[in-house]
């Protein structure tokens, strides 16, 4: 009865999200309100008080933390675009060749990972969607490809964003949760350039592939060139760079091929529009120097997180984070610097800061209204309880299923991150009720939390709406649930064999 009352919260946020058309954190109040009503009703807690105080105090925190990533990405993003930096990246990508399949490689692929690193939050699909139309794709198909393409970044968005909350509630360090996630993507992302492929290819009749390589070689090679630097930044570097840097390390050397082996359709621009991306692209090469120093230069590396603010509280809440180490200070770091590399104004990047700020009460609430809800759920019993019932139903199974509760978390609130919040703790629980090593299922996780990307209805409606398919939403979803269904189990097989190999 306890497990099955446990899940009223989270089984609320489902029906006002998806069935009710709720905002997040309209429907994370609610879910949050149910839980206080569940855990002080059914659940053995002796002082309501310190229990309600020391959650608000931890989801607060928390927030707080993720907030100081999400900020300076939107202040970056917001000054990229209104000095016209993206619109640069997007006319050179587009005139680097004529034929469909490496046009939708270029933009789907390259620039919608690039984007999802460095900001994530939906922009991804949103940005690169209307480029696919403006190059020529049906815009329909032009979703579709926008959505698939950046999918494998989703874990690592916005800087590695998503295992933030990961840290702040397990015991494994960045670097062992990126890890965990990044062997998955690197070992299955091919799937998913696969069905880029195949979604390009559902429609009209195509031109001839670019001379040099058949359409799937110039695939096989767009997937390598990301997924492999991608790894080694997720297995060495840590959460911060392995959708970013892959993506742009991955660019080049793509570019490079198609200048080589592509012949004229793969023409490069001149010198003076490759002086115009690099001067476009310098704060997020600010950013990933900054971020591959800070993390490789052991002394450097010792003294920045020598620097940490912390708290305790009677009752097992606490809170810590280093802030000169913290991804959201090299983030600010490369808006400002790279913004006067750029010759922004002091005016232009104050305007962009503003913008960014009015963006974030609604995302702030959301979260501190899905952070509650996890640690509520985590302090009172609720996870432990759900963890023991999963574990006695599901439990020979629960590796190959774990990465379709990152999907349900993301397809729920459109957020790979909180995907994260609500799940991590109950992922672990389950973990240890289970008896099974609990890094391989935080991995699943948030692998699953980007697989959830690909359907959920928020990045679908937006990402319709900026290419005038408002409406047709359903046709989109039609399309993208095959890939999403094929990666999550993919993913889940994966999970058995890392959970055997672990144990």
């Amino acid at each position: 009865m306890q497990a099955f009352l446990a899940t009223l919260p989270i089984a609320l946020i489902l029906v006002l999200m998806v069935g009710l058309r709720r905002s997040a954190a309209t429907s994370a109040l609610v879910g949050l309100a149910a839980a206080v009503a569940v855990a002080l009703a059914v659940f053995p807690v002796e002082q309501p008080g310190r229990l309600l105080a020391g959650v608000g105090m931890e989801a607060g925190f928390t927030t707080l933390t993720i907030l100081w990533i999400i900020f300076p990405a939107l202040c970056l993003h917001e000054l990229q675009t209104r000095t016209g930096a993206v619109d640069t990246l997007r006319g050179g990508l587009a005139r680097l060749s004529a034929d469909p399949r490496l046009l939708a490689i270029l933009i789907g692929w390259f620039f919608g990972l690039f984007i999802e690193g460095a900001a994530g939050f939906g922009t991804s699909a949103a940005l690169a969607a209307p480029m696919l139309v403006a190059v020529g794709f049906p815009a329909q198909r032009a979703v579709v490809l926008a959505l698939i393409g950046h999918i494998v970044g989703v874990s690592f968005g916005a800087v590695g964003t998503p295992v933030l909350p990961q840290m702040a509630v397990t015991g494994f360090s960045g670097l062992e949760l990126s890890a965990a996630v990044g062997i998955m993507h690197a070992a299955l992302g091919g799937i998913i350039m696969a069905f880029l492929l195949r979604a390009v290819a559902a429609g009209a009749p195509l031109p001839q592939p670019t001379p040099g390589l058949p359409a799937w070689g110039w695939g096989v090679l767009a997937a390598a060139a990301v997924l492999a630097p991608y790894l080694l930044l997720a297995l060495f570097v840590g959460p911060e760079l392995p959708t970013l840097g892959g993506a742009l390390l991955g660019g080049t050397l793509f570019v490079l091929a198609l200048k080589r082996f592509g012949g004229t359709a793969g023409a490069m621009a001149d010198a003076e529009q490759g002086r115009g991306m690099l001067w476009a692209g310098l704060p997020y090469l600010v950013l990933v120097a900054l971020i591959l120093v800070s993390r490789l230069i052991p002394d450097l590396k010792e003294a920045l997180r020598g620097v940490e603010i912390g708290w305790t509280m009677t009752g097992g809440f606490s809170g810590t984070v280093q802030p000169l180490y913290h991804p959201g200070t090299m983030l600010l770091a490369g808006f400002l610097i790279g913004g006067l590399m750029q010759g922004a104004s002091g005016a232009k990047l104050g305007g962009a800061a503003k913008a960014a700020a009015l963006r974030l009460p609604k995302v702030a609430l959301a979260l501190v209204a899905m952070l509650a809800l996890a640690r509520l759920m985590v302090h009172s019993g609720m996870i432990e309880s759900l963890a023991a019932a999963a574990a006695a139903g599901l439990g020979p199974v629960w590796p190959v299923l774990s990465p379709f509760v990152g999907v349900l978390g993301s397809f729920v609130t459109g957020s790979a991150t909180a995907s994260n919040i609500l799940f991590t703790d109950f992922q672990e629980a389950t973990a240890n009720a289970l008896g099974l090593p609990a890094l391989p299922l935080l991995g699943a996780q948030n692998f699953g939390a980007a697989v959830g990307n690909l359907i959920c209805p928020h990045n679908i409606i937006a990402a319709c709406a900026v290419v005038g398919l408002a409406g047709q939403e359903g046709e989109v979803l039609k399309r993208t649930a095959l890939p999403a269904l094929v990666y999550a189990v993919a993913g889940g097989a994966l999970t058995w064999v890392l959970v055997l190999w672990a144990a």
